[in-house]
């Protein structure tokens, strides 16, 4: 079926990663939807129909080059509420999109004091030219999983974006995107703006 496709229409993007990146997107679905695991309050689970994404596109998952940042210091994200949170820089990805070449610092959460990560993931907080157009105004995250040892890349898939929780639970307390992690394009994949179903 996949071969007789391609050779009717133009496949620019793997059918089968297609698939991947559209059941990742049921599974955030179903956990918004179900009042056990989404960060909506009880009011707006009611009348949750679904998230908004972008089209999937390939083209948007990328595998950079990292540069680790090992003697960085802790630094202080201000959040959404009074709360500080602090992390380390992980490394510097170097990557292109649409031929232009691009950079995003990678973090890793600290727990202060104690010497060591509190997250199974590494965390890359983004903004770019769609905030307050079609997404959120204060920028996405993406969970990136740490390289393997000795590997000099790690893989950054823009379709995985998600908004923070603050933006749909004034409970949740949300990293700011630093300066340095503005994206000079539209990053047009991944999780839209957060409508209310009414």
């Amino acid at each position: 079926m996949v071969f007789i496709c391609c050779l009717f229409f133009n496949c620019t993007t793997d059918v089968s990663y297609k698939v991947k990146i559209k059941e990742f997107q049921h599974a955030l679905n179903l956990q918004f939807s179900n009042p056990m695991s989404s960060p909506l309050n009880k009011e707006d689970i009611r009348t949750f129909e679904f998230l908004e994404f972008f089209d999937i596109n390939e083209d948007y998952k990328v595998n950079a080059k990292l540069e680790l940042t090992p003697d960085s210091p802790i630094i202080e994200m201000k959040t959404n509420t009074e709360r500080i949170a602090y992390f380390r820089k992980y490394g510097i990805a170097k990557f292109k999109i649409n031929n232009k070449d691009l950079s995003l610092s990678i973090y890793k959460e600290e727990a202060l004091g104690k010497g060591f990560d509190i997250s199974d993931n590494l965390f890359l907080p983004f903004k770019d030219w769609t905030n307050e157009v079609t997404t959120y105004g204060a920028g996405r995250y993406i969970n990136v999983g740490y390289p393997d040892l000795g590997e000099s890349t790690i893989e950054i898939d823009f379709n995985k974006a998600y908004n923070p929780y603050c933006v749909y639970n004034n409970d949740f307390s949300c990293p700011f995107t630093p300066s340095e992690n503005d994206l000079p394009i539209e990053i047009l994949v991944g999780m839209k703006t957060y409508r209310k179903s009414h």
